[in-house]
């Protein structure tokens, strides 16, 4: 036996393997083994109002989304005995035929797991659990949207950059919103987002700004500047990080991340908010995604939050008015492609299942579907949240362990498989191998 494994040279590559075993076990978290091997993947990019991929023989398809939200990724990534989550939820995504999830890239003040300690002041090792997401993406072929601030307090937020900002003696307003307009905070924010896009991953080698899994970068979650004549003061400074991401990374898509109220202005489309309320926000869906920089419109869906005391058929009304305004403005005055990028609604358990969010869920899945059938700008949507079990602190009422509510779970692998459908119309290399998620689902 022993000259089988000398001729065949094993010695050495066992030799190193037990060097490794015995660093990991010894030091645990402050090893990391670089990644030999990534798949390959390609940049997505726009034509008109449509996702569109190149592959590697130069041809062309369009591509329509179907994703989820986790927003914990990284935090979870950071120490090596959660990690596994992270993984888990990767490869279930994919095995429910998804391929985009949108995570928090930010995580602002002195908190246990926070990125960003101070302005410019990072934690290496939570860095390098967005270095594992980021990896463990790729692993699974889905790609990331990465949102880079908070509007809420949660996780730090804009309320976090006029604290640091106050420390720092600057004479700042007491309203979260100078956030926009303070030249100190905007420099803050701009030093945090030339740190996140040109980052080397501490894994693969590859700067974030080369990493094809990360699908595109979003400004701000829910941005929303309330005070006085402040309409000018976001959209201002949307035109300004836009250019400075730009500067930075020609290769990736960018967004806002609205919620895709419509402000004041376009009084046509009034009707279309959940209320009055909806247009107090500082924040218009035409007038922000119309800037030069933003490749894509985003718009976020809370019929159970928005019109809380409207019965299931208001809802779903509602809805499916929502969805259409989104998709027409998109495709024909923006003429951009637009991503429902949070679609949530309560579990409202029925006799026979999870029958509320499905119908819900539903109407949006058929309208994008239907939107994507005709190749116009309703380009997908990401469900808000899907969770792995036991992670009940990071749940609110609109999540869910996907594989534990069957009806749910079918509707989203469906989804996936009917907009692949789509992606493969006219590509003669389209069989599919038994393991595919969408096996026996597209003919």
């Amino acid at each position: 036996m022993e000259p089988m494994w000398r001729e065949r040279g094993l010695y050495p590559f066992l030799g190193l393997l037990s060097i490794a075993a015995l660093l990991y076990m010894n030091f645990g978290d402050r090893v990391t083994f670089p990644v030999l091997w990534q798949p390959r993947m390609s940049f997505v990019g726009t034509n008109s109002t449509r996702f569109v991929v190149i592959d590697q023989n130069g041809e062309q398809s369009t591509l329509y989304v179907n994703g989820w939200n986790s927003y914990w990724l990284m935090e979870e990534s950071v120490w090596s005995n959660s990690r596994h989550r992270v993984s888990k939820m990767l490869k279930r995504g994919a095995e429910m035929g998804m391929t985009v999830c949108r995570t928090w890239a930010f995580n602002d003040g002195d908190g246990h797991n926070s990125l960003q300690i101070s302005p410019g002041n990072f934690n290496e090792k939570v860095f390098r659990g967005l270095d594992f997401a980021i990896v463990e993406a790729r692993k699974h072929r889905i790609r990331l949207i990465l949102s880079l601030v908070n509007n809420l307090n949660a996780f730090g937020g804009k309320a976090q950059y006029v604290k640091w900002a106050k420390e720092a003696g600057f004479n700042v307003s007491s309203s979260t919103d100078s956030f926009f307009s303070h030249p100190t905070i905007k420099g803050y924010y701009k030093d945090y987002v030339k740190a996140i896009v040109t980052r080397k991953n501490s894994l693969s080698g590859v700067r974030y700004s080369e990493e094809p899994a990360i699908f595109a970068w979003e400004l701000i979650n829910e941005p929303r500047c309330t005070s006085s004549s402040s309409a000018p003061v976001l959209q201002s400074w949307i035109i300004d990080m836009a250019a400075f991401i730009k500067s930075l990374d020609q290769k990736h898509l960018l967004t806002v991340g609205l919620e895709g109220f419509y402000g004041p202005e376009t009084t046509e489309r009034s009707g279309a908010n959940p209320g009055d309320w909806a247009s107090s926000f500082g924040s218009d869906f035409i007038q922000n995604s119309a800037i030069e920089n933003i490749d894509f419109a985003s718009v976020h869906a809370y019929p159970d939050s928005w019109i809380p005391d409207a019965d299931l058929k208001e809802k779903a009304n509602y809805l499916s008015k929502w969805v259409d305004y989104h998709v027409n403005d998109s495709e024909y005055v923006l003429k951009k492609p637009v991503l429902f990028t949070e679609v949530g609604s309560s579990l409202h358990a029925k006799e026979q299942g999870t029958y509320d969010r499905d119908f819900l869920l539903k109407i949006v899945y058929d309208k994008i579907y239907e939107s994507a059938k005709r190749r116009q700008a309703g380009a997908g949507a990401l469900i808000w949240q899907l969770l792995v079990e036991k992670m009940e602190d990071y749940g609110d009422q609109f999540s869910l362990v996907a594989w534990e509510h069957p009806s749910t779970y079918k509707l989203i692998l469906e989804q996936s498989c009917r907009l692949r459908s789509i992606f493969y119309e006219g590509k003669t290399n389209r069989k599919l191998n038994s393991g595919d998620p969408c096996f026996g689902l597209i003919s």
